[in-house]
């Protein structure tokens, strides 16, 4: 039996998707109005900025971007010196944009769920993963460099 693996962008994707189905069906508790709607664009372009800066790093280290793959390098600059989920975080800004965009309560929800779910299927796994490959060189890391900002 072959395992299936899903990459973060697909629940990348599946959030964006729930949460513009849940604000066109159940466009509920809506708190930010126009234009202070368009204050979403910052953390998007913020999230965009910060995944192909995390994506050309990776590349110039021939390193993957898929967690369940093994890596061999440890990469500790550019954004990675400021966060060690650099593309999670990217993530969730876009998403949060988006719910600033949206202006109603269920985007923000799905924000926070997402948040949630990339610590639980993937941060945990690929922190273990790291610590057992790197042992020290990752604690210190770790102690320098916090997990989201």
């Amino acid at each position: 039996m072959k395992l299936i693996i899903i990459n973060p962008p697909v629940y990348l994707y599946t959030a964006l998707l729930i949460m513009l189905l849940l604000h066109l069906l159940i466009p509920m508790l809506r708190f930010i109005h126009y234009p202070y709607t368009l204050i979403g664009i910052l953390p998007i372009a913020i999230g965009i900025v910060l995944n192909l800066a995390a994506d050309s790093i990776l590349k110039k280290y021939n390193a993957t971007v898929k967690p369940m793959l093994y890596t061999e390098v440890l990469i500790i600059t550019g954004v990675f010196g400021r966060t060690r989920n650099p593309m999670y975080l990217g993530f969730i800004l876009i998403l949060l944009g988006i719910s600033i965009f949206l202006g109603s309560i269920l985007p923000f929800i799905i924000t926070i769920c997402f948040a949630v779910m990339m610590y639980v299927v993937f941060i945990r796994f690929e922190e273990k993963k790291l610590e057992n490959t790197f042992g020290s060189k990752w604690l210190e890391y770790k102690n320098t460099v916090r997990r989201w900002m």
